[in-house]
């Protein structure tokens, strides 16, 4: 299999972080109305998504199984065909280079011999060891070259697996469409179950649950609002986690190719993800906390108590506002970037 060189842009990491989310969230009111309009019973299977596990799990036939087609399975075997070749050609890289260095040192002593047969023509020791040397040259040669052609042979047994299941997946892209419509006109007809209606009517609840209570002071609306918003945008990133660590398995243990900027862009991510998101955790009181006395209180004593702690809070946020101005000042006026060879910017991050 061929090496997987690409390096995540840094444009593409920023425009990723914006653009993602937004798109993730239009494409979820859009179904939650389509939700609505077909009654809670709209389509099921959807050709978007098709083509989405057809690209990044389609090898192993992920896509076939969503549409409920067990011809799925037929990726398998191609796929575990890869991974074993792809183990014996790391098998057979670690065999080229003991080779390649026997076959070396055998050369040297070839050297070393013929120099001392030079010395000495008649040193019959020295002969011997001439010999001794070629044949060992001989042994070593043959060795390496069976190597590289072992190395040579797996690799392209893995090739080949890998054209076949692109030529599958060519195959699959054409066919989605109809795949999907057939399985929607299947289960058009199929009365929902009584499952479909528990799950509709838990959704209700739980929308209506997380509705905030209404409120006269036009501030604390727009600081809801804000929140709201700020926690349901960055919640997406966690969607981009799931695909980029996709992406390093995939290219460190199919490929042999590891990156030097999937865990450095998401931890990063996840930095701004969990600083981004606490204002929403705060208002939907999702926060970990020790709640042994408080649960047992009343609601004035637990009003009591929150205003009290809330001075704390202020004077942590307070504190983090400060010192994170001063990073963020000190990082934009240097153009900070990372240590590491992937030299992301920083400032954004302190911003």
């Amino acid at each position: 299999m061929p090496d997987l060189n690409f390096v995540l842009p840094h444009w593409l990491y920023w425009a990723g972080l914006l653009l993602f989310p937004l798109m993730a969230m239009i494409l979820v009111r859009r179904q939650r109305r389509a939700d609505a309009a077909a009654g809670g019973r709209s389509k099921k299977v959807s050709v978007p998504i098709g083509y989405l596990l057809l690209i990044t799990a389609g090898f192993i036939g992920v896509h076939r199984f969503y549409v409920k087609s067990w011809r799925g399975a037929m990726y398998l075997p191609l796929f575990i065909g890869i991974i074993f070749a792809n183990v014996q050609v790391r098998d057979a890289r670690e065999t080229i280079s003991l080779a390649n260095s026997d076959f070396m040192v055998a050369e040297f002593d070839v050297e070393d011999a013929q120099y001392a047969v030079d010395a000495d023509p008649a040193d019959t020791d020295a002969m011997a060891k001439l010999d001794a040397a070629k044949d060992l040259v001989t042994a070593a040669s043959a060795n390496l070259a069976g190597a590289r052609g072992g190395f040579a042979a797996w690799s392209s047994t893995a090739l080949y697996l890998a054209i076949a299941i692109a030529v599958l997946l060519v195959i699959d892209a054409a066919l989605m469409p109809r795949m999907v419509r057939r399985v929607n006109e299947a289960e058009a007809g199929a009365p929902p179950t009584a499952r479909d209606d528990a799950a509709a009517d838990d959704d209700a609840t739980a929308d209506d649950a997380d509705e905030p209570e209404p409120s006269t002071i036009a501030m604390v609306r727009w600081l809801e609002v804000l929140s709201r918003y700020s926690g349901e945008f960055v919640a997406y990133w966690a969607v981009i986690a799931v695909f980029a660590y996709y992406y390093e398995v995939v290219a460190r243990y199919i490929f042999n190719s590891p990156t030097n900027w999937v865990h450095e862009s998401m931890f990063l991510m996840f930095g701004m993800m969990f600083l981004i998101s606490g204002a929403y955790a705060y208002l939907t009181d999702s926060h970990v906390r020790v709640d042994i006395f408080y649960a047992r209180m009343s609601p004035r004593r637990k009003a009591v108590t929150d205003l009290i702690t809330s001075v704390f809070f202020f004077i942590f946020a307070g504190t983090l506002l400060g010192t994170g101005w001063i990073f963020m000042q000190d990082s934009m006026g240097v153009s900070e970037v990372s240590f590491t060879e992937w030299a992301i910017q920083y400032w954004p991050v302190k911003v």
